[in-house]
């Protein structure tokens, strides 16, 4: 069930236009909001997928070195991230240039979880969603800039919130939708979205019960190749979290994105 309409910059009816459909109508440029999330979500992957490969390649002792001094063959995602170049730099164009449209797809989220949840008298879910949404990209934002290289205790900080924001707002989304839904009067692609909602939500979550694992047991015992069981369990769970959050191309299949130099940017299903 998709918002008839969402507004990102309030306009109204101003000098400039008549109304809303007509302003829709004369935006110079619009995209579908499909190809638009693709090429999104694309940027955190293929930067990620970027600074694993070339910190393999090109720092490799470095990168997988540990208090333990033992061999190790992946490097974990701060390594992999922040602590050299040209790593850091793709990291951060990526994370920042994708930043803008997950956040206005947040506020997009909350209008169509408050139209889900309007019958359920529990439209408090709608805003706490949000929030937690928006702490997250915050988090993601934060620990991308303050690495742990530079500033170790920023970079514990904003990955803690990132890790707990987004494993509660990826379960309150799946409960949302669970309450307000039948599966039958879904469509093909709502379908989906909820199908794969709840599988990378399972993934997630157990991705991060076994990094957690795997850093107790690297430090408790500094057994060779654990602690790139660890990496390899924060891979799992940043590219769940990133189909996570790909869903949205389903719940939103039908949109457009419209740019309007006087208008500014709009969602809407027409």
């Amino acid at each position: 069930m998709l918002p008839q309409y969402e507004r990102l910059v309030d306009i109204g009816t101003t000098e400039f236009g008549s109304d809303q459909a007509g302003t829709l109508r004369r935006s110079p440029y619009r995209v579908r909001f499909g190809k638009l999330a693709v090429v999104t979500v694309m940027l955190p992957v293929t930067g990620f997928l970027f600074c694993v490969v070339w910190s393999l390649l090109c720092n490799f002792e470095q990168a997988n070195a540990t208090h333990c001094l033992v061999y190790n063959f992946l490097p974990s995602l701060s390594a992999a991230i922040g602590n050299y170049q040209p790593q850091r730099f793709v990291w951060q164009f990526s994370v920042l240039f994708h930043a803008p449209f997950r956040y206005a797809i947040a506020f997009l989220y909350k209008n169509h979880h408050l139209t889900l949840l309007s019958r359920k008298h529990r439209k408090e879910w709608a805003y706490l969603a949000c929030i937690l949404n928006i702490i997250e990209l915050s988090s993601l934002v934060g620990l991308s800039l303050w690495t742990s290289s530079n500033s170790y205790e920023i970079h514990k900080f904003c990955f803690s919130a990132f890790v707990i924001c987004s494993i509660i707002y990826m379960y309150l989304v799946v409960v949302i939708n669970r309450l307000t839904r039948s599966e039958e009067l879904l469509t093909l692609a709502e379908r989906k979205s909820r199908r794969f909602k709840r599988r990378l939500l399972v993934v997630n979550v157990a991705s991060i019960v076994f990094a957690v694992y795997f850093f107790v047991r690297h430090n408790s015992h500094c057994e060779p190749g654990i602690y790139s069981l660890f990496a390899l369990s924060e891979y799992v769970f940043v590219y769940s979290n990133i189909g996570f959050h790909m869903t949205a191309y389903w719940d939103f299949i039908d949109a457009n994105v419209y740019f309007h130099w006087r208008t500014g940017i709009r969602f809407s299903s027409v």
